[in-house]
């Protein structure tokens, strides 16, 4: 930054001629112009001006460094204005991590690629735990609590979750009153792949978990395949309400034993707080806040 000064005056004194008009030009005495070129000259050992009693003229070498300071002084202008508009106007690439039920988002998510079209969206789905800020991430959307004090969280909506069957199972097959009916059932297991272990349906009876030793019917690590089965009647499934909700609208799905259903889980979208809330991610993070629909109230 001091050889940028210094390359200042240098130009401001090749424009007006003189070490008076320069330092005019930029508030200081004319002998602290004289001593930043002749510091500039000493650094570069070269002389950067012939000097007489009435006028000053560029050296060979002087013309050279004008050239090359004009150069770089149009480049920091233009990186000036371009990282001006960056802060006005979204743009550039977002890296995002949703998990795997991030793909029942994509509505979403492409409607945002609509209102903001210079934004590129680099998306990762995944169930592990991703760290956000050692492996580069924008944001991340998670359900659960954050307790990183690395990062800073909005919560983007609460949801329950429902047990569903289509109307032909259940032409097939009673419908269970109780969570003990569903051990009579085929019952479709959402799988961690980061673990393996089948999530929990959240099953509760004067605050009792009561959702032990369900039957396995099918297992997938997706959402996707367990509510497209059971709208072929292949069995029942307990996934979020927001994944259903256009199912259970057209009567596809029906949902069973809704009052021993107590979870409500909490999406949330998370980012680095060591950095700077650049106009892409506050983009994203106030756009998903506003039109993701999680909340089920």
């Amino acid at each position: 930054m001091d050889s940028l000064g210094a390359f200042n005056v240098f130009v401001q004194v090749t424009e007006t001629r003189s070490f008076a008009g320069a330092a005019a030009r930029l508030g200081i005495s004319p002998s602290a112009v004289g001593k930043a070129v002749a510091r500039l000259e000493a650094r570069l050992g070269v002389r950067l001006f012939q000097r007489s009693t009435r006028s000053i003229a560029l050296t060979a070498e002087g013309g050279l460094l004008l050239d090359r300071c004009r150069r770089i002084f149009a480049e920091v202008e233009a990186l000036t204005g371009e990282l001006s508009a960056s802060r006005a106007m979204p743009r550039g690439k977002l890296r995002v991590s949703f998990p795997l039920v991030g793909m029942l988002l994509m509505p979403t998510l492409s409607n945002f690629m609509r209102a903001y079209p210079d934004i590129e969206l680099d998306l990762d789905f995944t169930d592990r735990i991703v760290d956000v800020i050692e492996e580069g991430f924008d944001a991340v959307v998670r359900t659960g609590e954050i307790s990183d004090s690395r990062l800073m969280t909005r919560s983007l909506g609460a949801f329950e979750h429902r047990v569903v069957g289509a109307p032909d199972y259940f032409q097939r097959h009673a419908p269970p009153e109780t969570p003990e009916d569903l051990r009579a059932h085929a019952c479709l297991h959402h799988r961690y792949p980061s673990t393996g272990k089948l999530e929990r349906w959240p099953l509760y009876r004067d605050g009792a978990f009561v959702g032990h030793d369900l039957p396995v019917a099918v297992t997938a690590s997706t959402l996707e395949p367990l509510i497209y089965l059971a709208e072929q009647g292949q069995g029942l499934t307990c996934v979020p309400l927001f994944a259903i909700r256009q199912q259970l609208r057209a009567g596809t799905l029906v949902s069973v034993l809704d009052p021993f259903l107590q979870s409500t889980g909490v999406m949330r979208v998370v980012w680095p707080s060591n950095r700077q809330l650049t106009p892409k991610v506050r983009a994203f993070v106030d756009f998903m806040s506003a039109e993701l629909p999680i909340s089920d109230t």
